[in-house]
């Protein structure tokens, strides 16, 4: 690495990590630096980063993790090559900080490793790019009017899109899909996949890019999963399996749609315990605008799911099983995960919920193969199919009571969390809308 960083006459490495909420924080050292950022990492005041440390407790460590290390070819400009490296948060006496998200993460795939299980991960990630990203709260302006699969001839979204894949693909990750979404100025880019923790490093460094790429062609890209009342939301669906070695866990060809014992517990953990880590999962004010839309205006469907169902190819459905033809590729999709999630915290209570539904033997009920969101109120109760929370609030309450995410994501991590998001629903429960002025100011 060092070698490398001669070679390629690199001056500045950046070194990240998030905060609980998934902000990336950076740090550039110069590479002179670096070795002894090796063996005593970068010091820094907790105290001001989102959820870390209390003021009389601020000393904490980032600690460079060599095997994330990745040149950034495409920010050289005339200042020469960029790198960056992931970074692990420690203790001034050398443990892990239980603030740390990595850690999180990291201590939840331990779990999953006891059990002879490694975890992976493939996010679909939805956004919409903009002409510009208003501050006053006025309504952006998408970059086309194109729809789901359009091939937007002449498009910014098109040469973005194409540079954007390019330079993922030139720091090492993989990309499968990228196509023009549903809604004007809304894209899909679809990731490889990978182990969670590789995948998690993957989508920070994938909002970076997009972003930065984005600007290059003189537009703004947002992951806020829900821009505009008429117009689908932003998700991150995500596919997800466990494998024993080089054995997919979720494969066997004797059972019903092919689904093994252990897949069908896990799947039935992610229902059983979908309200309590929702809050995770979907974690903004705005999130729920997605999970809960007003019915749009033409024959699209919205495709959040906000049920708690499991279907075989159901796309209305939270738990989705798509068909498949190689054992290998045997997977789960996990359809509620907005892309403005701290995906650590995400895959994180994700496997949690899984692995419990394994290790407690929960039994999978009956799959829906309806269209959840055609079905009235009580033909749902009938069936079974409790509601997401519809607010941030009901997010707060479900998580708050659960035994589950409080031990995945650790006190520290679970206490933050709350408060955080208390003060959020808070802050925005206070305020008068447009809204409000429009419907009520003249009418009483």
């Amino acid at each position: 690495m060092l070698r490398t960083l001669e070679e390629r006459d690199i001056r500045f490495v950046r070194l990240w990590f998030t905060d609980i909420l998934g902000t990336l924080k950076s740090v550039s050292v110069a590479p002179a630096e670096l070795e002894a950022a090796f063996e005593e990492g970068i010091g820094f005041d907790g105290s001001a980063i989102e959820g870390f440390a209390r003021v009389y407790e601020s000393d904490m460590i980032a600690m460079p993790d060599p095997t994330t290390f990745q040149v950034f070819p495409f920010e050289g400009g005339t200042s020469g090559e960029s790198a960056r490296m992931f970074c692990d948060i420690l203790l001034p006496d050398g443990s892990p900080s239980w603030a740390d998200p990595r850690h999180v993460l990291r201590r939840a795939l331990s779990r999953a490793a006891d059990s002879g299980f490694t975890f992976y991960t493939h996010p679909e990630i939805e956004f919409y790019l903009f002409e510009d990203a208003p501050a006053d709260g006025r309504m952006p302006v998408p970059v086309d009017d194109g729809g789901y699969f359009d091939h937007t001839t002449h498009s910014v979204a098109r040469d973005f899109r194409r540079q954007a894949v390019l330079a993922l693909e030139r720091i090492g990750i993989s990309v499968e899909f990228s196509h023009h979404e549903v809604a004007p100025g809304q894209q899909e880019i679809d990731l490889r996949y990978a182990d969670a923790l590789a995948t998690a490093d993957n989508i920070m460094t994938f909002r970076h890019v997009v972003k930065e790429v984005a600007l290059s062609h003189g537009v703004r890209a947002s992951f806020m999963p829900k821009p505009f009342t008429d117009q689908p939301g932003s998700g991150m669906h995500t596919h997800l399996s466990l494998f024993e070695g080089e054995r997919n866990a979720f494969h066997d060809p004797g059972a019903e749609m092919k689904l093994s014992k252990v897949a069908r517990s896990f799947i039935a953990g992610l229902l059983t315990h979908a309200r309590e880590y929702t809050a995770v999962t979907d974690q903004w004010v705005n999130s729920y605008k997605r999970l809960f839309p007003a019915p749009l205006s033409d024959e699209r469907i919205t495709e959040a799911p906000a049920y708690v169902c499991w279907g075989h190819l159901n796309r209305s459905a939270l738990v989705r099983v798509p068909a498949y033809g190689k054992p290998n590729s045997a997977r789960v999709e996990i359809r509620s995960p907005d892309s403005a999630c701290n995906p650590y915290l995400s895959f994180a209570v994700l496997l949690g919920a899984g692995l419990r539904g394994i290790e407690a033997g929960y039994e999978l009920p009956p799959g829906a193969e309806d269209d959840v969101w055609s079905l009235s109120g009580a033909e749902r109760r009938a069936m079974g199919y409790d509601p997401l929370p519809q607010n941030l609030s009901e997010a707060i309450d479900a998580m708050a009571g659960s035994e589950l995410v409080a031990e995945v994501l650790g006190e520290h991590v679970f206490d933050f969390f709350l408060r955080n998001k208390r003060a959020e629903w808070e802050a925005y429960r206070r305020q008068v809308t447009p809204y409000e002025r429009q419907r009520y100011l003249g009418a009483l």
